[in-house]
């Protein structure tokens, strides 16, 4: 029985679009691989007012976790995703895999740090 899903979503997503202090505002996905082979991660956001980036893609290793800084990904046509607009995440692999969100907000000097597990879409 493998362990994790091969799909989840991230409803609320947000790159803060400036940092006061030391620290970047920035998110993440964090990605926990537990299988024996590497996993292809493939990344889709959507917005409210614009057309979907498709077919964002990153490999995490066997047994490894990764974490994927947000601001780093871009579609096969170079777009990335913009800081300062609110949009969602489907978060697909090829392999299962379990998939945390967090947001480091240092946009003030009171720095806020969010973690949460993204909702698995089970397929089973």
């Amino acid at each position: 029985m493998s362990k994790g899903e091969k799909q989840w979503i991230i409803p609320d997503a947000y790159i803060p679009p400036v940092s006061s202090g030391e620290l970047t505002s920035h998110e993440s996905v964090c990605v926990l691989n537990l299988s024996d082979q590497d996993v292809v991660i493939t990344v889709h956001a959507y917005f409210e007012d614009r057309d979907p980036l498709l077919g964002m893609e990153t490999i995490v290793p066997a047994q490894r976790t990764k974490h994927i800084r947000t601001s780093s990904l871009a579609a096969e046509d170079g777009e990335g995703i913009p800081s300062g607009v609110p949009y969602a995440m489907e978060v697909t692999s090829s392999a299962p895999v379990f998939v945390q969100y967090s947001r480091l907000d240092s946009t003030q000097a009171e720095n806020a740090l969010m973690s949460v597990m993204a909702y698995p879409i089970s397929t089973i």
